[in-house]
């Protein structure tokens, strides 16, 4: 059974750090490519990070770059964990944080409040 699980989420004061983690278990995640998606209130899902399974090559959405840092910890071909380093946040930032394996495999999501 797949799944993915999110934590990590909270309140924090702008210019505040937090670390999501998304545990994957159930399928063949050290060959799929993955990613942490943002959805804003009123706004639509968005791609924020992602990296790639074949060399663990970063991408960032503009507004994130500097600031928030993407990893993955391949612990065995079917137990991965994923990453989301997020430094100097700011009131945009906030959300639910979705984690994202291949096509089709979410997380539940986790929600980040940023507080002016």
């Amino acid at each position: 059974q797949v799944q993915l699980v999110e934590s990590g989420g909270g309140l924090v004061q702008a210019g505040g750090s937090l670390r999501l983690s998304c545990s994957c278990s159930g399928g063949t995640f050290s060959v799929y490519h993955m990613g942490w998606f943002r959805r804003a209130p009123g706004k639509e899902r968005e791609l924020v990070a992602a990296i790639t399974w074949t060399d663990d090559k970063p991408s960032y959405v503009d507004s994130v770059k500097g600031r928030f840092t993407i990893s993955r910890d391949n612990y065995t071909n079917t137990r991965v964990g994923l990453f989301l380093e997020k430094t100097d946040l700011q009131p945009n930032d906030a959300g639910g944080y979705y984690c994202k394996a291949g096509y089709s495999y979410w997380g539940q999501g986790t929600q980040v409040t940023v507080a002016a």
